[in-house]
C-alpha cells in the first residue's frame, strides 16, 4: 500500500515514534488525524505536519478512555471520510516492583497500553472494512518477549498486544484489513523520562540516572522507527522488529526463552555498574 493520499490516524502522535511517524507520513502525502492527551505538543505536531504539506487534524484523546477513542473514530469519519491506516501507538511506562504495585497504577498502564489498542481496533474496524485495502498497526515491544525487573505491567501489556494482534489477524484473514504488530527495541523517546515511578530500588539511584541509562542503551531514533513502520505498511508485513536489540532479543528468546530475560537483566546491571 502506497500511503500517498491515504487517511492515517495515529495515537500518541505528539512525541516519540508517533510524532516522527506523523511527519514522515506528511512528507509522503498522507492525510492525517493525530491524537494525543498533550494538547500543546499535539498542536505543535499538527503545525509541523501541515508545514510539510499535509492535511492534518488533531484531537485531544485520552487513549485510556474507550469513549475518547470512539470519538476519535467518529472524527476520522467526519474529517477524512474514514481511515485507511490506524496506528495504535500511544503508550506509557511504570517503574514498580510487583510488591510495590498498586491496582490504580496497574490499571492506568493497562488502560492505555493494552485497552487503548483493543478499543482502537474495535472503534475503527467498521470504517477500515469499507476500504479496498486498510491496515491496523498495533505497537507492541520486544518487551513482549524479553523481561526486566520493575516493568511487569509494561511487559504484560505488550505481550497482551502481541497475542491480541495475532488473534485479530486470523479473524480478519481474507478481508481487506491487514494487521501489523510492531516490536520496537530501545527507541530514543521520552517514555522513561515521563514514566510513573513508584520504586527505583535495584534499577537506578534516581529518575535522572534511569533515563540516562535508557538513552545510552536506546540506539534507534524515532525517525528510523517511523521509516521502518511505513516500509512494513507498504510491503504488507504482519510483524516488524525495530532495532538490532529487538532482533537479537527475539532470536535469543526463540533459542532460550527461559534464560534470555536473565541475560538482558545482567547486561543492564553491568552497564550501570551494579
Amino acid at each position: 500500500m502506497n500511503i500517498a493520499g491515504k487517511a492515517v490516524v495515529i495515537t500518541g502522535a505528539a512525541s516519540g515514534i508517533g510524532r516522527a511517524l506523523a511527519l514522515e507520513c506528511a512528507r509522503r502525502g498522507a492525510r492525517l488525524l493525530l491524537a494525543d492527551i498533550n494538547e500543546e505538543h499535539l498542536a505543535s505536531a499538527c503545525a509541523e505536519a501541515a508545514a510539510a504539506g499535509a492535511t492534518c487534524h488533531g484531537l485531544r484523546t485520552d487513549t485510556g478512555s474507550e469513549q475518547d477513542i470512539f470519538a476519535l473514530a467518529e472524527e476520522a469519519r467526519t474529517r477524512l471520510g474514514g481511515a485507511d491506516i490506524v496506528v495504535n501507538n500511544a503508550g506509557v511506562t511504570l517503574v514498580s516492583p510487583v510488591e510495590s504495585l498498586t491496582t490504580v497504577d496497574a490499571q492506568w498502564l493497562m488502560n492505555i497500553n493494552f485497552w487503548g489498542v483493543v478499543h482502537g481496533c474495535r472503534a475503527f474496524l467498521p470504517q477500515l472494512r469499507q476500504r479496498p485495502r486498510a491496515v491496523l498497526v498495533n505497537i507492541s515491544s520486544i518487551f513482549a518477549m524479553v523481561s526486566v525487573p520493575t516493568q511487569s505491567m509494561y511487559h504484560a501489556a505488550k505481550a497482551a498486544v502481541r497475542g491480541f494482534s495475532d488473534s485479530l489477524r486470523l479473524e480478519l484473514a481474507g478481508s481487506s484489513v491487514q494487521v501489523l504488530c510492531v516490536h520496537p527495541g530501545g527507541i530514543r523517546t521520552r517514555i522513561v523520562r515521563d514514566a510513573r515511578i513508584v520504586d527505583l530500588a535495584g534499577v537506578a539511584r534516581s529518575a535522572d540516572e534511569l533515563n540516562r541509562n535508557f538513552q545510552a542503551m536506546a540506539r534507534t531514533t524515532p525517525e528510523q522507527a517511523a521509516r521502518a513502520i511505513i516500509g512494513a505498511i507498504e510491503s504488507g508485513q504482519p510483524r516488524l522488529l525495530i532495532g538490532r536489540d529487538a532482533k537479537l532479543g527475539d532470536m535469543l528468546y526463540r533459542l532460550a526463552p527461559t534464560k534470555v530475560s536473565g541475560w538482558f537483566a545482567a547486561l543492564a546491571r553491568r552497564r550501570r555498574g551494579g
